[in-house]
């Protein structure tokens, strides 16, 4: 099992390219199930969950080619072979019901589909995926006895008018994925619209479908019956640039980071200004970097698109560590999105946590005993320590704060970093990053310790906890 070693204390200074958004890929990879014809697509990133993504479809009947140094993949599913998903992806990320929607209006069988997984951040309930694919016409329930779902629309879908209660990401995608070969015409309210939806729009409208985007989270999809090859390049990883972004400041640096767009990040832009965050649109990307003592007093609120990212939260409360003064951060996508903050404290950090909605929005989790309000005070001085990775963004979060610890740290549950994010170690490290992936079962290099708070020893296998 891998590790990072890291030791921290360093400006992170220089240039890097983020990759193709894994929110975008992955569901395109999907759609494209949709029909019988090729689809290329470029600035694929070379991350897990692509790689997972791929294995999925590849169970469908998906035929792949895939140049991971081009960053390209072509690929092509002639024929539905299988509408049954192996129960061993469940848990692998939360793609799998997906599948219904692309699958329901083209598979001649039921489909069957493992219960979804990824990162444990809340109870990501499935319910608005399962109440919009009914009223498409679709029959969907629940087997408990192998934990699926099964789908299956003998007499084929019929376009509707869905009714979103919230704005969910991936119900939104599902919905679309489902109308595309649904006869007539199907209206969705309170529809998510982030920048990979409309990503995902695009794609699909090369494909061959009629569909877009009306005022008030309003998305239209006519039947398509008639489907083109489609050439499409991924849009960059907004969340990837971002969390560059804040390293650089983090750690008193200057990085350009080439594809961040300005017009995805609109929102934690504004953010940065208010903490005195320094960034420079360019053509190529943004530039980010320090320029003076940064400022707390901030309050800060998650919201879906055009709100604050949730996936931003992380290492923008790492961030607010390094700020002179007291910041309230309210999040409103998820409840459980700040299991991070213990490991924090330990390493540092002063921050308490609140089940009081701190905050204006009106919030989903209000009066439920969720701790999903924090009030953080900085500026904070790290200390390293051995650290496990619980999800994909805490996981960038506590490496950003191990960069700022002078100590070493040993951080494991790479896996959950690898889901995400494309080589991390070699794009940090010529940026002056002192960030080493090791094999755990190794035998740690002659002076080279492992520092807990006030204590170190040699790092050792069963240091490192097993992945959860």
């Amino acid at each position: 099992m891998d590790i990072f070693r890291v030791r921290g204390g360093k400006p992170l200074t220089g240039h890097v390219r983020v990759v193709g958004a894994k929110n975008a890929i992955s569901k395109m990879l999907v759609a494209s199930l949709l029909s019988d014809k090729r689809c290329v697509f470029s600035n694929v990133p070379n991350i897990l969950d692509v790689e997972t993504t791929v294995r999925l479809c590849q169970e469908i009947g998906m035929e792949v080619e895939w140049d991971r140094e081009e960053r390209t993949m072509s690929v092509i599913t002639k024929e539905i072979k299988s509408s049954y998903i192996p129960l061993n992806f469940s848990g692998a990320n939360r793609i799998p019901i997906l599948m219904l929607g692309a699958l329901l209006g083209r598979a001649e069988t039921p489909i069957v589909m493992p219960l979804v997984g990824g990162c444990k951040l809340g109870r990501r309930p499935v319910d608005f995926h399962v109440m919009a694919l009914r009223k498409l016409g679709a029959r969907v329930e629940h087997r408990t006895g192998n934990d699926a779902y099964c789908a299956h629309a003998p007499s084929g879908l019929k376009g509707a008018i869905i009714e979103l209660p919230y704005p969910s990401v991936m119900a939104t995608e599902n919905v679309i994925l489902a109308a595309c070969r649904a006869k007539g015409r199907s209206v969705i309210h309170g529809a998510a619209i982030e920048p990979e939806i409309v990503d995902l729009i695009l794609f699909l409208q090369k494909l061959g479908v009629v569909i877009y985007v009306d005022v008030d989270r309003t998305i239209y999809v006519q039947e398509t019956t008639t489907f083109y090859e489609v050439e499409h390049t991924i849009i960059p990883d907004r969340i990837e640039a971002a969390c560059f972004g804040m390293m650089a400041i983090a750690t008193k640096g200057s990085v350009f980071v080439e594809g961040a767009r300005q017009a995805h990040m609109i929102t934690f832009l504004n953010k940065l200004r208010q903490i005195n965050g320094g960034f420079a649109v360019k053509e190529e990307g943004i530039e980010f970097f320090y320029q003076g003592a940064l400022r707390g007093g901030l309050h800060l609120e998650t919201d879906v698109h055009p709100g604050f990212l949730t996936d931003w939260q992380q290492p923008f409360v790492i961030l607010l560590t390094q700020a002179e003064g007291s910041s309230v951060v309210h999040e409103t996508v998820y409840e459980n999105r700040f299991g991070y903050i213990e490991t924090l404290k330990q390493m540092g950090a002063q921050a308490e946590l609140f089940s009081q909605c701190l905050g204006d929005r009106p919030c989903r989790f209000a009066l439920q005993n969720y701790q999903h309000s924090l009030i953080v005070k900085g500026p904070t001085v790290f200390k390293g320590r051995r650290i496990h990775i619980p999800d994909l963004r805490a996981g960038f979060a506590y490496l950003m704060a191990a960069l700022l610890a002078p100590e070493e740290s040993i951080i494991s549950g790479l896996p959950y970093i690898d889901r995400g994010y494309e080589k991390l170690e070699g794009k940090l490290q010529p940026l002056g990053a002192d960030i080493q992936r090791v094999d755990a079962t190794q035998p740690a290099e002659e002076g080279r310790c492992v520092h807990f708070s006030h204590a170190s020893h040699r790092l050792q296998p069963e240091d490192v906890e097993p992945l959860l």
